[in-house]
């Protein structure tokens, strides 16, 4: 029972430090000057090398193994894991931005549901009550935003959600199977994807290519690494929840490297969300007591 707990406790720290790492996508976009595909096509190829890097480093020869045996769950959940990433730049560029974040906070009801119907993993009340007042923050944070209409760019919001919610279940569902390889495969199925639509890979400077390694090594690499790692030791629900605390640490970023302070919205609306994960979080911990 002492080990269920600390492998509980691991799994919630692997993903508060993904969400971290995740929430500075903003910083690195900003100083990006180039195409979303573009962007996506490097960052993929610094992501997927990162993470075969990290395979070498904690596994050995038997990291290579596993990015040459990577099984059909593997392949489904690289699959989608490049369906969401691909989806959510055009998403963006269709929409607006206020109506993908409220549609990504949905994450959490959405790996639930799927916990539900395909493992019977009935979601604790709490975590679901944490959920709503999580998706209210980012409705806050949001709010004011101008609204947009297009209804394909709604869409692919909604695809890349749901494709995000089945992969954090695949990855619970087959945890002991390493889906870290299946972070670096689809990285670089992203990368290959991306070519097509890119209009500024080779006119990358030597500085923004460096800005660029670190967006796909930190951002990326680490933050996929971290979630697989950590998202096999807890509940789907609790798992994409905590992923959520990405939203308010966004602008926060922004305020380190930008000097531009947040709204008073934002600062209620991330309140509320890091509220509900941490007492979703000390809920659980007394409840694992």
């Amino acid at each position: 029972m002492a080990e269920v707990r600390s492998q509980h406790r691991l799994g919630i720290a692997l993903v508060v430090a993904a969400a971290i790492a995740w929430s500075t996508a903003p910083l690195f976009t900003r100083l990006l000057p180039y195409d979303s595909w573009t962007i996506l096509f490097w960052r993929g190829l610094f992501g997927g090398g990162m993470i075969m890097v990290l395979m070498v480093l904690l596994q050995g020869r038997a990291g290579l193994r596993d990015l040459t045996r990577i099984d059909k769950n593997g392949w489904l959940v690289a699959l989608f894991s490049t369906l969401a990433m691909i989806a959510f730049i055009p998403s963006l560029q269709l929409t607006d931005v206020s109506n993908v974040a409220i549609i990504i906070a949905t994450g959490p009801f959405l790996a639930a549901a799927l916990a539900w119907v395909w493992l019977r993993e009935i979601p604790h009340l709490r975590t679901m009550l944490a959920s709503i007042v999580a998706l209210c923050g980012v409705m806050v944070i949001v709010g004011s935003a101008r609204s947009g209409s297009d209804v394909l760019g709604i869409a692919l919001a909604c695809f890349m959600a749901l494709a995000i919610a089945a992969m954090t279940v695949m990855v619970r569902r087959h945890k002991n199977t390493s889906m870290v390889a299946a972070a670096a495969m689809s990285n670089i199925l992203g990368s290959v994807i991306s070519i097509p639509f890119a209009h500024g890979i080779a006119g990358i400077t030597g500085f923004d290519l460096l800005i660029l390694a670190m967006f796909g090594c930190f951002q990326v690499a680490i933050g996929l690494t971290l979630f697989f790692l950590g998202s096999r030791l807890l509940p789907s629900g609790q798992a994409a929840l905590i992923s959520t605390l990405e939203t308010p640490l966004m602008p926060f970023w922004i305020w380190v490297g930008f000097a531009e302070i947040p709204a008073l919205r934002v600062l209620i609306g991330g309140a509320l969300v890091m509220g509900a994960v941490i007492a979703d979080i000390v809920g659980d911990s007394r409840t694992q007591r």
